[in-house]
């Protein structure tokens, strides 16, 4: 698909993203380190590795269950440089505030981003602030940027999936997005839905403790595009093939419900506290089990495989006992969902 304007399908991490960032960005700013394509950029300085990420948080509302745009914004960046297999250390902040913006909506925000950041333990050392005419941005928007050391016995990225990898989802999938989406459209259901926003830095070094070597190849947060996209990029990156159990993949009853009812597939929405992860089947089940201890991974699950057949694809064997491909998606299913 091609547009002589930006569209929201251009935001939405599926193929036309994937289109915007490969056609026009990497062409302009080619380098080895950006094309690696992971969560954050890792390179060498000085004898050490480091991960360092940036991220732009457009989220509507800006309030919601679970959270608000400042953890999230928080949260996002560090769980990206946790992927990278660093420990998040710095994070600078960036503020597009609208005029009319409350003053107590805007206290309530950075509070809030303090108290993410001492959770995670990290430091917020830099930052900036703009405001912008009324009408001309909605409320609040917020980058945050963060750089992490990566310990050098770790190395995990998306191309470095193995076959016969175990495949770990850490939680039940689509919570955030239906959160955003019901908080967004005013609908309310029997049950409380809140998102998972989470920092997700403690529990990999938990999973990194516990497994042997280099037994954890890849790690994933499956934010925008959710877990279908992200198997994808990893399926695409190792050229391996990936198959998956739809009856493993954790998934609250009210989101299913939400999901069936609104015609969404809940592989393919946004998580903003959950990790994949590609592990060594030996080390599988120690790997999950360090998952399973941390709070936020109790309803942990090896979702799946990686397999020699058909390289760059996805299948998930169905509940009824069919077997389905797992596409990316072209373009947006929900915008400003994080």
């Amino acid at each position: 698909m091609k547009s002589d304007k930006i569209l929201l399908d251009h935001g939405s991490g599926g193929k036309i993203s994937h289109s915007l960032t490969k056609d026009m960005l990497l062409p302009v700013f080619d380098n080895d380190i950006l094309a690696a394509l992971n969560d954050g950029a890792i390179f060498d300085l000085e004898g050490r590795r480091f991960a360092f990420s940036t991220d732009s948080y457009t989220v509507d509302p800006i309030f919601f269950p679970g959270g608000n745009i400042g953890d999230l914004a928080i949260n996002g960046t560090v769980n990206d440089l946790a992927m990278c297999g660093a420990t998040p250390l710095y994070l600078s902040v960036g503020l597009i505030i609208e005029e009319g913006l409350s003053m107590t909506d805007l206290e309530t925000i950075i509070n809030t981003m303090g108290r993410a950041a001492r959770a995670a333990g990290v430091t917020v050392i830099t930052g900036d602030t703009k405001v912008v005419p009324r009408g001309t941005a909605d409320r609040i928007f917020i980058n945050t940027s963060g750089i992490g050391l990566i310990p050098q016995e770790v190395h995990v990225a998306s191309n470095n999936a193995r076959a016969g990898d175990k495949i770990i989802l850490s939680g039940t999938i689509a919570d955030h997005a239906i959160t955003i989406l019901t908080q967004r459209e005013g609908l309310s259901f029997e049950t409380s839905l809140q998102s998972d926003s989470a920092p997700l830095n403690h529990m990999v070094k938990k999973m990194f403790m516990d497994a042997a070597g280099n037994a954890i190849h890849v790690l994933r947060d499956p934010t925008r595009g959710g877990v279908g996209t992200a198997l994808n990029e990893i399926a695409e990156k190792s050229e391996i093939g990936i198959e998956i159990f739809e009856d493993k993949i954790p998934l609250k009853d009210e989101v299913a419900g939400a999901c069936e009812l609104l015609g969404f597939d809940p592989l393919y929405l946004a998580n903003e506290g959950k990790l994949l992860a590609f592990v060594a089947p030996d080390r599988a089940d120690a790997v999950l089990q360090a998952i399973q201890s941390d709070p936020c991974g109790k309803d942990a699950a090896v979702i799946g495989q990686v397999v020699t057949d058909y390289p760059g694809k996805v299948f998930m064997n169905t509940r009824i006992g069919g077997k389905r491909i797992v596409d990316m998606l072209a373009g947006e299913q929900l915008p400003r969902i994080c």
